[in-house]
Parts: C-alpha cells; structure tokens; sequence
C-alpha cells in the first residue's frame, strides 16, 4: 500500500478546509476552536500519510471502530505505532472512493463529524454503497487522543465478504 494514501480520496483535504472555514463564521471558545481544527487537519493529514498526521496524534492515542469484528479493522487500537499498522491492515481492505462531511460540531475537547462514505473492498471487490458514518474524536493538548468510528458495518460487512 502507498503509505501516502491511507484514505485514497483527494475530496478528504477540501472537505476539512470547507468545514473549517465555516466553523471560523461560528462563535467558539479557544479550546473548542483549536480542537475543531486539530480534527479537521487531521482528516487533512490522512491523505499525506504518517508523517503529516504523527505529529496531529498523542502518543497515547486510541483509534476505536465500532462494528462487525469479523472486518480486521474494527475494534481498539492503541498508541502511534499500532495504529499505523492498523491502517496498513485497513488500507488494504477498503479503498474509498467517496468522502462526505456533511455535518461537523465541536464543544470544548470533543469533535463531532457526519458524513456519507463508499468504497470497495479489494477482499472480494464489491462495492460497499453509500453508507452514513458517524465519528467523536477527542484532542488534548491540540493533538488527537481518541478517534472513535462508527458506520454501517453491516453494509461493509455484507461487501467484504461478497454477500452484497
């Protein structure tokens, strides 16, 4: 896997820079601001790779996916290094080809993004479908501590494994 391209979207890096900017007409605190924007670069960083993104993350991290745990990338991954092998394992098994914010909230540390998603999974090359995700990121001292993903694992599931 091209490790430059854990997300295989360019849409990624526009749709955090849209989301941003309307943010920025909104009224935030300080801390609300900075961890709004920590999620919308790192959402950014993701199309460039671990270099971009390392220095978004703590080193205590934990990347969380809610779903089917027959999928190899749902459940709880922890610190850095795991969590990029992580992506290795996700790259692998799902290349997106649709990336939709449509709705982004934040309060104090807490982050909150919506949005529509498909992809293909390479295991049996079925297309997924457009499916809705959900996530809840966490940012302590302006980097990332908690990515907590949720979507429509039943959908993903059903093309993983070629019942779709």
């Amino acid at each position: 896997m091209n490790r430059r391209t854990l997300f295989t979207t360019s849409l990624t890096t526009a749709l955090a820079a849209a989301l941003a900017q309307r943010a920025g007409a909104q009224t935030m605190d300080d801390t609300t601001q900075a961890s709004f924007d920590t999620v919308m670069a790192f959402m950014a960083a993701m199309n460039d790779g671990p270099d971009a993104m390392s220095p978004l993350m703590a080193g205590d991290m934990v990347w969380h996916n809610e779903g089917d745990t027959t999928l190899p990338w749902i459940g709880e991954t922890r610190g850095k290094a795991a969590i990029f092998a992580f992506l290795e394992v996700f790259g692998a098994n799902l290349k997106t080809t649709l990336w939709e914010n449509t709705d982004a909230f934040a309060s104090g540390d807490t982050v909150a993004v919506f949005g529509r998603m498909n992809g293909v999974t390479p295991h049996s090359g079925r297309e997924i479908g457009t499916f809705s995700f959900a996530l809840r990121a966490k940012v302590r001292d302006e980097q990332v501590v908690l990515w907590h993903w949720f979507e429509d694992s039943f959908a993903v599931s059903q093309a993983y494994h070629g019942r779709a």
